[in-house]
């Protein structure tokens, strides 16, 4: 079966870190765009990062840039994101996608069609 399985969410408080994981079984990544996609409730879903398949170029959204960092690591089949300083407003569902032959910039972009979605990992920030 080929599928995209997050892990790594929680609840945690402000000002903590999360990492998050998206492994893919039934296919390889390597040849992947991967990106992190979250959507809060009666918000629309918004790219948060994303990576290029060989893992030089890199995306982020203006709200997580200098928190969040993405990282692949191909012979683990498996992206990361670490989230640091995580507010509030990082409380949403987070889903990774999978995208053959994408750019970065493609595959932040909620409007272009993905391979691969997983079935999304819950994060809450609150006190």
């Amino acid at each position: 079966q080929l599928q995209l399985v997050e892990s790594g969410g929680g609840l945690v408080q402000p000002g903590g870190s999360l990492r998050l994981s998206c492994a893919a079984s039934g296919f390889t990544l390597d040849y992947y765009a991967i990106g992190w996609f979250r959507q809060a409730p009666g918000k629309e879903r918004e790219g948060v990062s994303c990576i290029s398949y060989s893992g030089r170029s890199t995306s982020y959204a203006d709200s997580v840039k200098g928190r969040f960092t993405i990282s692949r690591d191909n012979a683990k089949n498996t992206v990361y994101l670490q989230m640091n300083s995580l507010k509030p407003e990082d409380t949403a569902l987070y889903y990774c996608a999978a995208a053959y032959g994408l750019t970065v910039q493609s595959m932040c972009d909620t409007g272009r069609g993905k391979d691969y979605w997983g079935q999304g990992t819950q994060v809450t920030v609150s006190s």
